[in-house]
């Protein structure tokens, strides 16, 4: 952890650094501009010394605490509680004994809003890099349920179902997956289906109500028209031209009128 932290923890070191360099928070008399700037930069190393030492330090103990306590739950901000004392009074100290600057209550307070920042920007960093390891999760579980879906579809689209006549003597047995749709032809309904790579239609001697009845345990047929029914896992695509909608079958050339009375069903089903 801290290995891929150590980008981040050197770059709020070197803020620090910066941020006093240009603000000029605290009033040095006693040093040149070269002394300056190596006094500057030891509050950044201040800053990266403590970083470390309570990631490393701290979230050790935490583990180890809550490993032989499992009831415990240490919360995450007392870490940065911890490194804003540490900063803060060794900032004092730097001040007054390298820096030769009166410690006052004004400065102090000057002293610990720059301390807060590193624990800040930590916590925001490490909620990002949460927030993120639980977008990767999801996104794998997604990926699993995705694949077991479209197990389920397939073993679904494998099943066979039977389109029973009214003479009952020419029934029509067909694989889900290759019954691309049912359309109405007076006393028949014409059914189009798929075989060994080849589109046919045969006609059998039933009503379309009774079809419709017969495939209602199937949710993946769905009404397009008063006059047709049509398998949406074929559906290729649903175009429109001047309020006339139809959609167009995948290898298949004819064209299937849509109702508007059921053209918002086939756009949520496609």
């Amino acid at each position: 952890m801290l290995k891929e932290d150590l980008g981040v923890i050197l770059s709020i070191a070197f803020g620090v650094f910066l941020f006093i360099l240009f603000f000029e928070p605290f009033i040095l008399e006693k040093f040149d501009r070269n002394n300056m700037l190596l006094f500057d930069a030891g509050f950044g190393v201040i800053v990266y010394l403590y970083i470390v030492l309570v990631r490393v330090g701290f979230h050790s103990f935490i583990q180890n605490f809550e490993q032989s306590n499992h009831e415990a739950n240490l919360p995450y901000f007392f870490g940065g509680f911890i490194m804003i004392v540490l900063s803060s009074v060794t900032f004092a100290f730097y001040l007054r004994y390298v820096g030769s600057v009166n410690v006052s209550f004004f400065l102090m307070f000057k002293v610990i809003i720059i301390c807060f920042v590193p624990p800040i920007i930590l916590f925001l960093n490490d909620s990002r890099k949460e927030l993120y390891q639980q977008n990767e999760l999801l996104i794998q579980e997604k990926k699993i349920l995705q694949k077991e879906v479209e197990k389920l579809e397939d073993d679904y689209l494998n099943k066979s179902i039977e389109f029973v006549s009214e003479n009952k003597n020419d029934n029509l047995t067909l694989v889900i997956a290759n019954t691309v749709y049912i359309k109405s032809a007076d006393n028949y309904v014409e059914i189009a289906y798929k075989e060994d790579e080849e589109y046919k239609k045969k006609l059998i001697r039933t009503t379309l109500k009774n079809i419709e009845l017969q495939i209602r345990p199937y949710p993946n047929f769905i009404r397009c028209h008063r006059s047709c029914i049509v398998n949406f896992h074929c559906i290729e695509k649903l175009d429109k031209n001047y309020g006339n909608h139809w959609i167009t079958l995948t290898g298949f050339h004819e064209q299937i009128p849509v109702s508007r009375q059921y053209l918002l069903r086939v756009k949520e089903s496609i």
